[in-house]
């Protein structure tokens, strides 16, 4: 299997992703306005490093991602708005039971979707989309968790322990939190990416025949990519939420689900930093086609998509960052 093993060991150099990571420690010089701005894009960063590990390297066209991202972000707000019970009420709690929750509910639906020969390309596309909007739609109408309107008031984050509280209520403090989790979660999966389990996971997605000719388990390992990026995008709601301070069905749903899928697609859905720049990038593009353009700034920025899949079919960051020296191979 010496294609897979290049392929899953072909990546941006874990240094370079840390100066990346380095050089938006310097955002809040900008001020408060930016670096609020910034502390939500971090997080969906976050969140399309976790569809780049289901899409890019397990094979797993997943249409439904935020249906993990929005189940964290209704986890968390509940836990620590105290409707689950007060004595409850504990970010650090919230956040361990959203990222457990999302990796249940996605052990659970993987499990009945790739049994068997397993669903895989449009057809788990498309039944992930069903999914999630269904899910979208049980919120709506679920008044316990404000239907429409959603949950508001959500908490921050409180760090504090021993009956101490620690509230990130300012921005940079809040922000420098949200790159710290970043940080670690990117070179975990850097460090993944680059493990025997990441060669049989490209392995599997290169050619799943093949790989279970060899006694791999398809299914477990197929499985297993697919919790882990629900445990990540669990995680990346709750953080959403609490920094939001807002739970609404919109975060489980189709439009969000699929800016994701763009937002990888455009940085590249193989390299899990190129795909977190796309994210940050895109947001920033939609604030300023937003400006220029009014209503018809999605026009635009379909027409951007459209151009650079064509011309950058592997990506429009990743092939940026494909020219990167040092580059492992």
């Amino acid at each position: 299997m010496s294609g897979p093993r290049t392929q899953a060991a072909a990546a941006v150099p874990l240094p370079a992703g840390l100066a990346v990571l380095a050089g938006l420690a310097l955002v809040p010089l900008a001020g408060d306005y930016w670096t609020d701005q910034f502390a939500r894009y971090l997080l969906f960063g976050l969140f399309a490093m976790s569809l780049s590990l289901v899409w890019g390297r397990a094979g797993i066209l997943c249409f439904g991602q935020a249906m993990f991202f929005g189940l964290g972000g209704y986890i968390m707000a509940v836990i620590t708005m105290g409707m689950a019970g007060e004595w409850l009420a504990s970010s650090y709690l919230g956040l361990a039971v959203a990222v457990a929750g999302a990796a249940l509910f996605a052990g659970l639906l993987g499990y009945f979707l790739f049994w068997g020969r397993g669903l895989s390309g449009p057809y788990l596309a498309i039944v992930t989309l069903a999914i999630a909007f269904i899910l979208e739609q049980s919120i709506n109408s679920w008044y316990a968790l404000g239907a429409a309107n959603g949950l508001s008031g959500v908490p921050p984050l409180d760090l504090g322990a021993f009956g101490l509280s620690y509230e990130l209520w300012e921005p940079a403090p809040r922000f420098y939190v949200l790159l710290g989790i970043v940080a670690v979660v990117y070179v975990a999966l850097d460090r993944l990416v680059a493990s025997p389990f990441g060669v049989v996971l490209t392995a599997v997605k290169t050619n799943p025949e093949r790989a279970a000719h060899f006694g791999y388990q398809v299914l477990w390992i197929r499985l297993a990519a697919f919790v882990v990026g629900a445990a990540l995008a669990g995680l990346a709601g709750a953080l959403f939420v609490a920094t939001d301070e807002f739970a609404s069905p919109t975060l489980i749903g189709f439009g969000l689900s699929t800016e994701v899928l763009i937002w990888v697609a455009l940085g590249g859905k193989e390299v899990v930093l190129a795909a977190f720049l796309a994210a940050i990038g895109v947001r920033l593009v939609e604030g300023v086609f937003g400006e220029l353009l009014g209503d018809y700034w999605i026009l635009a920025l379909g027409l951007v998509f459209m151009a650079s899949v064509v011309l950058f079919p592997r990506g429009l960051i990743a092939t940026a960052l494909a020219r990167l020296p040092g580059r492992r191979r």
